[in-house]
C-alpha cells in the first residue's frame, strides 16, 4: 500500500462540525464485483434546482456517511462508470477530471448518447481513475471525489490512511461501488457498508449538485419504463431462457440475470428465466457447460459501442459445440450492456434488453454490429429521448 504522507497545505481553513471520513460529516471548502475478470463549462443550474444561500449541499451515503459542501463541485474525480454517469445525468459531464476506461469507455458512452440530441462526453484524454496514486489526486485538486473510498482501498495504490489524508487535504469522498453485485468490501470497511440501488445512489449524488429536480424527472421516466415492462412482458411460462456472458480472450464468464445489485439493473426487472438459476456471482465456464444449459438468448456483456459482437458470433458459429446452441442457430446472440451503468445508460439498457428478450411484445431489436445505439421507431421506444436530453440540460 502507498501510505507515505505528502506535505501539502490543507484546502480547508475552517471545518464546521468536525467529523472524520467513514461515517462522520465532512465539509468541502469552496477554494465491483471484485471476483470478476478485468473490464476492459457546466450548464448553469436553473429553476427549482436552485437552493438559497442559507442552504448547504448535504447528502448521506455509506460507507462515508454524511457530507456537506459549500458549493456545487466544479472539478470531479470519478472512479467507475456509474458515478461518472451520475455527473453526466445532472449536466456536469464537463466537470469530470478523471474516470475509468479512457478511449474505450468514451466510445461506449457516446454510442448511447448518440441518440440524445446535443449530449456527448469528451473523456478520452482524462487520467484513468483505476488504481490512481496519491500524487495524481493531489494534482487533480478536485472539489469532490465521486468515488467509493472502500473500493479505492480495494485496489493497490491507496490504503485507508491515504484516503483519509486526501479527504482532509483535497476533497471528500462520496460514492458506493460494492452495491454493484452486493460484493464484500475490504474487511476494515464492512461495518460501515450498506447496499443501495443505482437510483438510490443517484438520488444522494444529485443533492450535492443542486440537481434534485433532474433526479426526480429521470427517476419518473425510469419508473414509467419499469411499469411498461411489467405490464407488457409475457407470462412467466412464455418467457425465454437466457444467460449473460462475458467473453475474455478465449474464456467464457457467466453472470447472473436476476441477482441483487445494480450490475443487473437492466436484466433483473425483466424477469427472464436464468439458465444458471443458482448462480450468485460470476463463474468461468466452457462451451460444453453452456451447451448443457442451452439458453434461448445469449447477452454478451460489454459489447455496446464497438464491433466485438461480430467476432463473438463468428467464434460461436465456428465452434463445433457452440454452433449447436439454440441462441446461435436462431440468431439470438446479442450485444449486451455494461455492468457498472449510470442512470442514463440504465434507461437505454432496459429498453435494449427488453427488446432482445421480448421482441413480440416490445418490437424487434435491430441487428447490431457495432457503433451507435440503433435508431428505434418512435412508437417502439420505451422513453422519450428528447425529454431525457432536456432534463440533462436543465430544461425541466
Amino acid at each position: 500500500m502507498h501510505s507515505d504522507s505528502v506535505e501539502m497545505p490543507t484546502r480547508r481553513d475552517v471545518v464546521k462540525g468536525g467529523g472524520a471520513l467513514l461515517g462522520g460529516t465532512v465539509l468541502a471548502g469552496c477554494t465491483s464485483d471484485t471476483s470478476e475478470p478485468p473490464q476492459t463549462e457546466p450548464p448553469q443550474t436553473t429553476g427549482t434546482d436552485r437552493t438559497t444561500a442559507a442552504q448547504s449541499l448535504s447528502a448521506t451515503l455509506r460507507p462515508v456517511g454524511d457530507i456537506e459542501l459549500d458549493s456545487v463541485p466544479e472539478h470531479i474525480f470519478t472512479d467507475l462508470t456509474h458515478h461518472a454517469g451520475m455527473a453526466l445525468a445532472v449536466g456536469r459531464a464537463d466537470a469530470v477530471n478523471a474516470t475509468w476506461g479512457g478511449d474505450a469507455a468514451t466510445q461506449m458512452w457516446n454510442s448511447y448518447l448518440e441518440r440524445l440530441d446535443g449530449i456527448s462526453v469528451e473523456w478520452s484524454d482524462l487520467p484513468n481513475s483505476f488504481n490512481p496514486d496519491k500524487e495524481l489526486l493531489y494534482e487533480l485538486d478536485s472539489d469532490l471525489h465521486l468515488a467509493d473510498p472502500a473500493y479505492m482501498t480495494w485496489m493497490d495504490s491507496l490504503d485507508r490512511t491515504d484516503v483519509t489524508e486526501i479527504e482532509e487535504n483535497v476533497a471528500p469522498w462520496f460514492g458506493n461501488t460494492f452495491s454493484n453485485t452486493h460484493g464484500s468490501p475490504p474487511e476494515e470497511w464492512a461495518n460501515l457498508y450498506e447496499y443501495y440501488t443505482l437510483w438510490e445512489i443517484f438520488e444522494q449524488v444529485a443533492k450535492l449538485f443542486q440537481a434534485e429536480d433532474r433526479y426526480r424527472a429521470l427517476a419518473d421516466i425510469h419508473t414509467t419504463v419499469l411499469a411498461s415492462i411489467e405490464q407488457n412482458r409475457p407470462p412467466v411460462d412464455n418467457r425465454p431462457t437466457a444467460v449473460t456472458l462475458k467473453v475474455v480472450d478465449e474464456s467464457l464468464w457467466v453472470y447472473p440475470l436476476n441477482a441483487p445489485g445494480f450490475t443487473y439493473a437492466h436484466t433483473r426487472p425483466l424477469g427472464a428465466t436464468d439458465v444458471f438459476v443458482d448462480l450468485s456471482s460470476s463463474q468461468q465456464i466452457d462451451y460444453e457447460t453452456l451447451a448443457e444449459h442451452d439458453p434461448d438468448v445469449i447477452l454478451v456483456a460489454e459489447m455496446m459501442g464497438h464491433s466485438g459482437i461480430e467476432d463473438v458470433r463468428s467464434t460461436f458459429e465456428e465452434d463445433p459445440v457452440a454452433q449447436q446452441l439454440s441462441a446461435v442457430t436462431n440468431d439470438r446472440v446479442y450485444a449486451g450492456g455494461v455492468r457498472n451503468q449510470g442512470p442514463v445508460i440504465n434507461l437505454f439498457q432496459l429498453e435494449m434488453t427488453t427488446k432482445q428478450l421480448y421482441p413480440d411484445q416490445f418490437g424487434d431489436w435491430p441487428t447490431y454490429t457495432g457503433g451507435a445505439y440503433p435508431e428505434i421507431p418512435t412508437d417502439e421506444q420505451l422513453f422519450d429521448r428528447q425529454r431525457v436530453a432536456d432534463i440533462i440540460n436543465g430544461d425541466l
